[in-house]
């Protein structure tokens, strides 16, 4: 009898479902999508209908699927459960040419034994209206993409790109840099006194109201009068409030505040959290018990928890830290409004498995990241965490200063878990949940003595940058994007130079000002946060089922399409005339102007090329470091041209920054800068080449590694994988190369061409982004 086939995306998933389920099943992995638009046009036919065709990359993992498929009885398809999942679904049944009724679709909120058998017992059909939803996104980011790039490649300069979402997020990082440009700085004093009363502790009292109304200092003649009748007045005691005050635990993380909280809490990138949280999904290695899925599924928007998780948290709770720390009631979280209620929240798939038997088995990293939504979950159904609160209002003459004491009575959820403090509230002096601020023994008309008065001058900051954190917030807060779309929103920005990140902040780059500034006047209606966040909604409302996505095409691309063709004449033509800079060409006095060529942004004169006058534009990393002082602020003196005596200027290319001679190209002298190059490391392994000499870990002048002989010129053997001192067992090579691939994994190979000798690695932890197949030295 022929064997049922479960596909599914990842290879890494193949294995640990191959732990439980044996061989009862052929498992095979579709290594992503497998299928997309064509590339050579629009890829769109009438009325939007789509023309895919197979990814060149993916042709033979098409091939072993149709073969799988084939002798397979059912084929069960398991890609993720989210509308990227349903949509590489039904491209994989589109391929198989397997009977309908033979296809079932399966989806796995996580990845245990008895989560997959449940599934297998019970699997449903595609969602087609997932399928449409997924659908009509990549049609509009084609519109978009296909449409607008080039305009920006004719006006600005090749290999630039827009997108629906990309562009926004970009629109509100140049906002938020304009906003910080404008911003005038207010002055204002924090006024306050140390005191002491009958008994200890002392404490400080901060300056609350003025006649009644609130403390507002804007200028120091006004705040020395305020210290002067500080330094002479009587305290006492007014009026003394107390309660009890709780907080409440968090709800269980979402994509986006895990995000948040692993970038605040270890600086993890959005991509790095979210490459860790897959691992974690999809299956670790954990002793005995073998491949283990350690988490539900990470890409959610939803609170919502199953009743067998909660029923095993509380158990946990109680038997770890007590019955007085679990609520009577379960704690139910409202999800925020428009949240896909498919996935639970993210959550231990196990109670078993505990963050301190998780960090024998994990990388450190992923054990941090473990612990995390482990103590995140747990802390979500604990009792709130409750204070007595003591708040002392503190008369002199007419002015009231207060102060406030909190003491913890029981620290609930606080034993196990606690948010990282937002920096605001830090710098205004706002304790950490879990620390106590005592105040002593006060009776209202008390007198207390005065042992010094506070007073510090401070001006108002402008709004922070973004951070990956902050950004995606933002992003969700302004309902753009989806929790599986952040990382690679943030992802494309960096890799087409729209921004820097400097000390984990975005700057926009000038080039990225310029493009946002020419979508803006072109786009306003169609590329900001309002219509953004709609188009988000019609995606839901077309999953939903209430909206035709060809509809909502249509409307789009009328709206587009209108904004496209005036944009074409009206939109000014940087390539042409450059960006007026409101300066003169030190050399010929001619207005310079601002360019982007292949390596950056450049000023230059607008002559060229009658005058060959340029200097690179100043990067967001060159201001703060000037800033910080780490540099004079002064271009470093660099002696004339050794070989013309002309001046020496900064240039910029691929390889980086560089001096060149100024009289370029009649002399190409150019004098390097920067940090030496890094010694080569010797790796203990012999040339297989020459025998004599040793090989060497080096980089090249892009920074990629690579390993060569260190006898080199004379001996020119050189590779672009790390050798493996292993002798090929098929030909007698002296050496194997490792390499990772998505579709392989970790394997070694033999170096030489004519050899076709590969093994398969043990199962190991995946480098996320897998290395190519080769390159050339």
């Amino acid at each position: 009898m022929a064997k049922d086939l479960i596909i599914v995306e990842s290879p890494t998933k193949t294995r640990t479902l191959k732990k439980f389920l044996g061989n009862s099943y052929i498992i095979e992995a579709s290594v992503g999508h497998i299928r997309d638009l064509e590339k050579k046009d629009l890829g769109l036919g009438e009325n939007f209908e789509p023309r895919y065709r197979i990814l060149p990359d993916k042709q033979d993992v098409v091939k072993k699927l149709r073969a799988a498929a084939k002798k397979a009885g059912i084929v069960y398809l398991a890609p993720d459960p989210d509308r990227e999942g349903e949509a590489i679904a039904w491209h994989i049944a589109q391929v198989l040419d397997k009977d309908e009724a033979s296809i079932r679709r399966v989806t796995f909120n996580e990845i245990t034994k008895s989560a997959v058998e449940r599934a297998l017992a019970s699997p449903g059909i595609i969602d087609f209206r997932k399928v449409e939803a997924q659908t009509a996104r990549r049609v509009l980011d084609r519109l978009m993409g296909f449409k607008l790039s080039p305009l920006l490649w004719d006006k600005v300069k090749r290999g630039l790109s827009a997108g629906r979402v990309q562009s926004v997020a970009l629109k509100m990082i140049c906002d938020r840099e304009a906003e910080i440009e404008a911003f005038d700085p207010v002055e204002y004093w924090l006024i306050g006194s140390d005191l002491k009363a009958a008994e200890d502790p002392g404490f400080h009292a901060k300056l609350h109201q003025i006649d009644g109304k609130k403390a507002e200092v804007g200028d120091g003649e006004t705040a020395a009068e305020i210290v002067k009748a500080l330094e002479t007045g009587t305290y006492k005691v007014g009026a003394i409030e107390k309660k009890e005050s709780k907080q409440s635990p968090a709800p269980p993380f979402i994509t986006s505040r895990l995000q948040q909280e692993a970038s605040r809490r270890y600086s993890y990138s959005v991509k790095r959290t979210m490459s860790l949280a897959q691992r974690l999904y999809e299956g670790r290695e954990i002793g005995s018990r073998g491949s283990v899925g350690l988490i539900t599924y990470m890409r959610t928007d939803s609170t919502r928890v199953a009743d067998e998780a909660i029923s095993g948290v509380r158990t946990l709770i109680e038997e770890t830290y007590g019955k007085d720390k679990l609520p009577a009631k379960p704690n139910f979280y409202k999800s925020k409004k428009g949240a896909q209620d498919a996935h639970e929240a993210i959550r231990p798939t196990t109670f078993d498995i505990t963050p301190e038997i998780a960090d024998r088995h994990l990388k450190p990293e992923e054990a941090k990241l473990y612990r995390l939504i482990w103590d995140r979950f747990v802390a979500s159904q604990m009792v709130p965490a409750r204070f007595d609160v003591t708040r002392a209002d503190i008369v002199v003459d007419r002015y009231t200063l207060r102060a406030q004491g909190r003491v913890m009575k029981d620290p609930g959820f606080l034993s196990v878990y606690e948010e990282v403090r937002k920096a605001k509230k830090a710098e205004e002096g706002e304790e950490a949940a879990s620390r106590d601020t005592l105040l002593p023994p006060l009776a209202e008309g008390d007198t207390l003595t005065l042992e010094k008065v506070q007073h510090e001058q401070k001006f108002t900051k402008p709004p922070a940058r973004f951070s990956e954190a902050t950004l995606v917030r933002a992003l969700e807060d302004n309902g753009i994007g989806r929790p599986s779309t952040y990382a690679s929103i943030l992802s494309t920005l960096s890799d087409r130079d729209y921004v820097e990140k400097v000390n984990r902040r975005f700057h926009p780059s000038a080039l990225g000002r310029v493009v946002s500034r020419l979508l803006q006047g072109g786009f306003a209606d169609i590329i900001n946060e309002g219509y953004t966040a709609l188009l988000e909604t019609e995606l839901d409302k077309i999953e939903d089922g209430t909206l035709d996505w060809r509809g909502a095409m249509a409307e789009f691309d009328e709206k587009f399409n209108r904004d496209l063709e005036s944009a074409s004449t009206e939109m000014p033509d940087v390539k042409r005339d450059g960006i007026p800079m409101d300066e003169e060409c030190p050399d010929c006095k001619s207005p310079l102007v601002m360019r982007f060529g292949r390596y950056g942004g450049f000023i230059g004169c607008k002559t060229y090329p009658e005058c060959k006058y340029t200097r690179n534009v100043e990067t967001a990393a060159d201001a703060a470091a000037e800033e910080a002082g780490e540099t004079d602020g002064e271009e470093k003196e660099i002696p004339p041209c050794e070989n013309c005596g002309k001046p020496m200027v900064k240039r910029r290319s691929r390889y980086g920054e560089f001096y060149g001679c100024s009289g370029y190209p009649d002399c190409k002298t150019i004098l390097r800068t920067g940090p030496a190059a890094e010694a080569p490391k010797n790796i203990g392994i012999k040339c297989p080449e020459c025998g004599e000499g040793e090989m060497q870990e080096k980089k090249s002048r892009r920074g990629k590694i690579f390993y060569s002989c260190g006898r080199y010129p004379d001996c020119k053997f050189a590779l672009w994988n790390p050798p493996v001192e292993e002798k090929c067992p098929q030909c007698d090579f002296p050496l194997l190369t490792r390499k990772v691939t998505k579709k392989k994994g970790p394997h070694v190979v033999c170096h030489k061409k004519e050899c076709d000798y590969e093994r398969i690695l043990p199962d190991e932890d995946e480098v996320e982004g897998a290395e190519g197949d080769s390159a050339s030295a």
